[in-house]
């Protein structure tokens, strides 16, 4: 299986970092990280992470402004793209594909390839027009996969939150690490 992870502006670079981690122990998924120049900034903004160790976690790592790497076309084989997080600049241009990036483009050939697409935005509130857009990358063929806390898990820390949903998001791609404690109905014992 082969993964395009993009990772643009948005808060919540933590979620692009954990996917990276656990793929890095699924040998049967080679990576190809994009990022933008804001995603950059908000790792050091908002982690203790370095760029180039998140890079590291990665098979393969393409710049941004290179629109002819393998990833920006259709005939090179991927299983599909994650991109988390999803800024909203990011969003409007998938949505309107405005691909003036190799994150954009990648994602847009994503799309147009009928791969899958997830999307995982990072924004609140949302006023209109970041709700049309997020409708029309939906009608467009992209699944919008917000990091929402699953409550039920009974979290104890932020870890335990991000893991759940990094699990959810390798569920769409029928990938299953053990992050994600599965609902088993409102009558199930816990053990």
């Amino acid at each position: 299986m082969r993964l395009i992870i993009g990772m643009s502006g948005a808060s919540g670079v933590i979620y692009g970092i954990r996917l990276l981690q656990v793929l890095r122990d699924v040998p049967e998924v080679e990576t190809h990280l994009v990022m933008s120049d804001s995603a950059k900034l908000n790792i050091a903004l908002e982690t203790e992470w370095e760029t180039r160790d998140v890079q590291a976690l990665a098979d393969e790592v393409h710049s941004n402004k290179d629109i002819g790497a393998s990833i920006a076309s259709g005939s090179f084989l991927t299983d599909g793209m994650i991109i988390a997080p999803c800024a909203m600049k990011t969003l409007s241009a998938i949505a309107n594909s405005y691909a003036d990036s190799l994150l954009v483009r990648a994602a847009d050939v994503v799309l147009k390839e009928r791969r899958r697409l997830v999307l995982v935005p990072r924004e609140t509130p949302l006023h209109s027009g970041h709700c049309e857009l997020l409708l029309k990358a939906s009608q467009i063929g992209a699944i919008i996969a917000p990091p929402m806390p699953a409550h039920y898990i009974q979290p104890t820390s932020v870890e335990e939150l991000v893991d759940h949903h990094v699990g959810r998001l390798l569920d769409l791609f029928s990938l299953d690490p053990g992050l994600v404690q599965r609902w088993r109905g409102a009558g199930a014992s816990s053990d």
